[in-house]
């Protein structure tokens, strides 16, 4: 249970991982029968012989939702993390890479069950990042561990896509909206896969239409979850709820709001060298901004801001002050 404290600008739900980096060929990706630039959930014995096969990789604490309240952290705002491990090494690791950056974290780590989870990233030259996630521990997250006082004292609820697979974690995911709805507070969710929104449409439907305020998709994923083209995904969204943020890439990203939609440019880098966490710290940009009372296209150009920073380096967590990055914004 988290002690009381002072509000707080996010709080997030998600996967607990570690992630591994490994830069490999297309070959190796394809060989594999892999689709380039999805995520693929996968038991423990894969990824153990997953990860003997992989090239040098750098291991570094992550999970999609923890990845963007360190942004949140890294513009100077308050956060909060919600996700489980075990009472492992990685597990340990995790929360002390998280607390470092200034998050708060205060999950009960699990006693028994599976180790800590892992997302083994593959990274191709174009910087295409293709995952395989072993859930681990993360995958137990349920109702029991969401704190009321905690979700409460966020001014925005980050609820991460990845975490719907397990029935467990829709629930949790279901009655930490109620509880930020009950306290007046915004709720907001990432599609964060389309493989994602295929296995959960009609969930995903459900909480975007009567449990989220502010959706954030990429154009992959609002495509798959309206099953059309992106025009005809945005128009639909706009119905569904009061704020949609998607991102295009290269293209920049559009705010769809109160009937007008806000297009942002991309954050022009000298070299993409890894997307891994570009639309994690898009979200952390924008989250820290709505947050603080700025105007939607203000919120889309940190978020692009931030994104820009991620991409241009591997690993899905910022290596410079993101608040001194924005401040001439």
């Amino acid at each position: 249970m988290a002690e009381r404290g002072p509000a707080l600008d996010v709080v997030a739900i998600g996967n607990a991982l570690v992630d591994v980096l490994s830069h490999t060929t297309d070959e190796f990706v394809s060989s594999r029968g892999m689709a380039k630039g999805s995520m693929q959930l996968v038991d423990e014995t894969t990824a153990r012989a997953l990860y003997q096969a992989m090239g040098p990789g750098v291991e570094i604490s992550g999970g999609s939702a923890a990845n963007t309240v360190v942004g949140v952290a890294s513009f100077g705002g308050r956060a909060h993390y919600v996700g489980k491990v075990r009472d492992d090494q990685l597990g340990e690791v995790f929360a002390h890479d998280l607390r470092s950056t200034g998050v708060g974290y205060t999950t009960r780590a699990a006693t028994s069950g599976p180790s800590t989870g892992r997302c083994l990233i593959l990274i191709t030259p174009d910087a295409q990042r293709t995952m395989h996630t072993f859930l681990g521990a993360s995958a137990r997250l349920g109702p029991e561990d969401v704190d009321a006082e905690l979700i409460a004292r966020g001014n925005i609820l980050y609820l991460e896509g990845y975490l719907f697979d397990p029935p467990e974690a829709q629930e949790a995911f279901r009655v930490a909206a109620g509880i930020a709805h009950a306290a007046k507070r915004k709720v907001s969710l990432t599609l964060s896969d389309p493989f994602c929104v295929d296995r959960h449409r009609a969930a995903f439907l459900d909480l975007v239409k009567h449990h989220v305020d502010v959706l954030f998709a990429n154009e992959a994923e609002v495509c798959a979850l309206y099953q059309t083209d992106f025009d005809a995904a945005l128009e639909a969204v706009r119905g569904h709820c009061e704020i949609a943020a998607l991102t295009r890439s290269a293209r920049g990203s559009v705010v769809v709001a109160h009937g007008k939609a806000h297009p942002i440019d991309a954050r022009p880098v000298k070299a993409v060298v890894d997307t891994t966490g570009a639309g994690d710290l898009y979200a952390s940009g924008f989250l820290f901004g709505l947050s603080r009372g700025l105007d939607l296209p203000a919120c889309g150009r940190l978020g692009s801001i931030a994104a820009a920073e991620v991409i241009s380096h591997v690993g899905a967590r910022p290596q410079q002050s993101l608040a001194a990055l924005s401040a001439g914004r």
